[in-house]
């Protein structure tokens, strides 16, 4: 009989060596297209840079770009050998720790990212993508790897499939609109710069345009986080016989939800735009990553057993 779990894991590390290769070639991408716009030299000697008009369309991709999707590519297939094994190794959805979630919350994020490439052109956030899932792979292998357990009686539940599910891909979808809304923090302040402004033209798109793409993603995101309260609530009843019980866990989980509500109900009705709504897109997913770290290691609760 097959021991998938070693093989979960070498897939992993497999994977991991992908993506830091795609990170290279995403970042010299960026490397070189940010310094292919030479300055112009004006009559009196000093440097001026060219006026470009502001174009809002995606860049043109480059070769840098191509080889770099298709590592991503190649590692997510990985990626998703080593989530399948796992759960194949455990005989259950693999999301029941720490480990199991980052595993299959960064597998959802790369799925993601190639998938919106057949809405947009999202390949400048490669950098972004690449390196966060790399780090954050890292970090869930190294520090919170276990060896496949039996579920405690409060996981065997359909509900873990459905609950954990939508919140990571939620996460997903929230982990892309917070590069956008970097990238938009970036790109704004560039072009207040003329000179710099020059030089980026061709790397990422116009800031109201990152802005735009990162509130439609926040929206699905919110969403699913939506149903992951509500999912989360119905489960709890099941379980312990109350939908509601200021446990850290749930409370954290309403805090994310009360943030990514307020981006929604401030850009929408109160025209909140630029820094102001990038920031609030950026704490919600800091809560996030809050939630999955800090909640889910300092503090004790009846989700206690997520960092097994």
């Amino acid at each position: 009989m097959i021991d998938f779990a070693p093989l979960s894991l070498f897939a992993v590390y497999s994977a991991m060596a992908v993506y830091t290769v795609a990170f290279l070639f995403f970042t010299w991408d960026l490397a070189k297209r940010s310094a292919s716009t030479p300055a112009l030299v004006m009559a009196n000697g000093e440097a001026s840079p060219p006026s470009p008009s502001l174009d809002n369309s995606a860049p043109t991709a480059t070769g840098y770009q191509r080889i770099g999707i298709s590592l991503m590519a190649l590692g997510f297939a990985f990626h998703v050998f080593a989530t399948v094994s796992r759960g194949l190794a455990a005989s259950r959805v693999p999301w029941a720790n720490m480990f199991e979630f980052g595993l299959t919350a960064t597998t959802l994020i790369v799925a993601v990212f190639l998938g919106s490439l057949l809405w947009r052109d999202l390949r400048y956030l490669g950098a972004f993508v690449s390196g966060f899932v790399l780090l954050a792979l890292g970090i869930v292998t190294v520090n919170f790897y276990v060896d496949v357990v039996p579920l405690p009686p409060a996981l065997q539940s359909g509900w873990l499939v459905i609950h954990v599910f939508v919140a990571s891909l939620a996460t997903s979808f929230f982990a892309l609109a917070a590069g956008l809304s970097i990238l938009q923090l970036v790109r704004a302040r560039l072009e207040a710069n003329e000179m710099a402004k020059a030089r980026v033209m061709k790397t990422i798109p116009a800031s109201s345009v990152l802005e735009a793409l990162a509130y439609r993603l926040n929206v699905v995101g919110f969403v699913l986080w939506t149903f992951t309260l509500i999912a989360g609530a119905i489960w709890a009843e099941r379980a312990w016989g109350r939908y509601w019980g200021w446990d850290t866990k749930e409370v954290w989980t309403f805090v994310i939800w009360v943030l990514f509500a307020g981006y929604v109900h401030a850009r929408a009705t109160r025209g909140w735009r630029g820094s102001r709504s990038a920031w609030l897109g950026i704490i919600g997913f800091g809560a996030v990553l809050f939630n999955y770290t800090v909640v889910n290691i300092a503090f004790t609760g009846l989700h206690s057993y997520s960092g097994l």
